[in-house]
């Protein structure tokens, strides 16, 4: 991890075979920007969604105690192994 990484939580939605689905995902990036393309990419590879079809409502930025992702939290020393 990077000093100047701080961590994110991204929500919004995405629509595959006229069915919409909510996503919340944690992660660590450098700004809100690496945040939004980390997401579209995710989400395009491994559900074959095309970026037009995801909508991001929200992307902040938040403390390691609120980080909610077991994985990530052993990555921020967090969460004790």
């Amino acid at each position: 991890m990077q000093m100047s990484s701080k961590v994110w939580r991204a929500k919004g939605e995405y629509q595959k075979n006229k069915r919409r689905f909510t996503f919340s995902r944690e992660l660590l990036a450098l700004n809100e920007s690496q945040v939004r393309e980390r997401i579209l990419s995710e989400l395009g590879s491994r559900h074959r969604v095309k970026r037009r079809n995801i909508v991001i409502s929200e992307i902040r930025e938040i403390k390691p105690e609120e980080v909610q992702s077991l994985e990530l939290r052993k990555m921020l020393g967090v969460e004790s192994v």
